[in-house]
């Protein structure tokens, strides 16, 4: 390969990047909105849970009861309704997401020690929220019960406190949430929005390059000249590598200062591993490129053939080991999944090299692979 023509194309092509405001623009405008609207909008947190309280006891006991799930932080308190048949008309236009039914006598059966039966109405449309929120009252529910248990055994058995948490809780719990000690999910989603907003982009604009020359006709130019297709194919590639590694590093920056995710690891790894990952994305879009004549058909190639593999078998949604056999083989086939390790490694595990190396020799191995298939399937046409 001949250096000096591999710079000449590259210059051409920013040249051409650069006259086309809209398209610049675009290339550095569109990563940073898609970051942001997918960074806040797709949030696994269950909190601020919109809930009524419909008390048909009106006792000392069942506001107390209520009073739990209105101190919450995982709930927002609606306020009370006087029956059931209100609550319909609120779920039904999702102005709440759960009603708490307390029945008459709520307090006189659990003076007399017998079971006091309430009712949670939840929204089930969202099935992740609402075997969350079903969590949320079980562990109220139960918490409350302990303080029911704990009171009666003090009153009428003279029993200490520590004696009672021996007998109610002979074995005690300890939780440590590792990697991410406030569960919040924007930590993760927001530094896993990179990969999959970074294997888009740059293979979009990698794609829409190429078929932009095809449609204008200036492609013919190539066609004619000497230039080899491994020559073209990396004059083509550097100028979106170059685009792509900018935004890259503006994401990581707007994962830790608009995201709030913490940074633990070896910044070193994560320089060199964005430089191969948006290589390989870019190169799965000159790849596309050789397949398709149309800016329309390559734009809609690219954004699909790379947003539902980085979103479904990335790991960004579900574990890759609780996928199915056919699903991991997906997953191992890009690069997203790779890049993720390395993402969350560095950013919530505090890894480094020693860990993390592998991932970086398949990274070069991706780019590798997309850049001898888009070579191969480039054909140059003579003349007449």
């Amino acid at each position: 390969m001949n250096w000096k023509t591999i710079w000449t194309l590259s210059r051409k092509e920013w040249i051409e990047i650069w006259r086309d405001r809209v398209y610049f623009v675009m290339a550095f405008v569109f990563p940073m909105v898609m970051m942001m609207v997918l960074g806040f909008g797709l949030s696994f947190d269950v909190e601020k849970m919109p809930f009524a309280i419909v008390d048909y006891d009106h006792s000392d006991e069942s506001r107390e009861y209520a009073y739990k799930f209105i101190s919450s932080r995982y709930f927002d308190y609606k306020g009370h309704l006087k029956k059931e048949q209100e609550a319909d008309p609120l779920l039904d236009r999702a102005d709440v997401r759960f009603v708490l039914l307390i029945p008459p006598e709520f307090s006189k059966r659990l003076r007399q020690g017998r079971v006091a039966e309430v009712q949670a109405l939840i929204d089930g449309m969202f099935t992740y929220r609402a075997s969350m929120v079903t969590g949320y009252v079980s562990a109220i529910t139960g918490h409350f019960n302990t303080e029911l248990m704990q009171d009666w055994a003090m009153k009428t058995q003279g029993m200490t406190e520590q004696q009672l948490d021996g007998l109610l809780s002979p074995v005690k719990l300890e939780t440590r949430y590792l990697y991410n000690n406030e569960l919040k999910s924007i930590w993760s989603t927001g530094s896993g929005m990179i990969i999959m907003v970074m294997l888009v982009a740059p293979a979009m604009l990698a794609a829409l390059g190429v078929v932009r020359e095809k449609e204008t006709g200036s492609i013919f130019n190539i066609y004619v000249s000497t230039v080899t297709r491994s020559e073209f194919i990396t004059g083509k590639l550097l100028p979106y590598i170059l685009i792509s590694y900018i935004n890259i590093t503006l994401l990581c920056l707007a994962a830790v200062f608009i995201f709030g995710a913490p940074f633990k690891g070896d910044v070193s790894l994560l320089v060199v591993a964005n430089l191969f990952y948006v290589t390989s994305a870019a190169g799965i879009g000159l790849l596309v490129s050789t397949f398709v004549k149309s800016q329309a058909a390559a734009a809609l190639i690219a954004m699909l053939g790379t947003m539902i593999p980085a979103m479904m078998y990335s790991g960004l949604m579900m574990p890759v080991a609780s996928m199915s056999a056919e699903a991991m083989v997906e997953a191992h086939s890009f690069p997203a999944m790779y890049q993720l390790e390395i993402v969350w490694g560095v950013f919530l595990k505090g890894q480094g090299w020693a860990e993390l190396w592998p991932n970086i020799f398949i990274l070069i191995g991706f780019c590798l692979v997309y850049w001898l298939l888009a070579v191969w399937r480039f054909r140059k046409r003579v003349s007449g």
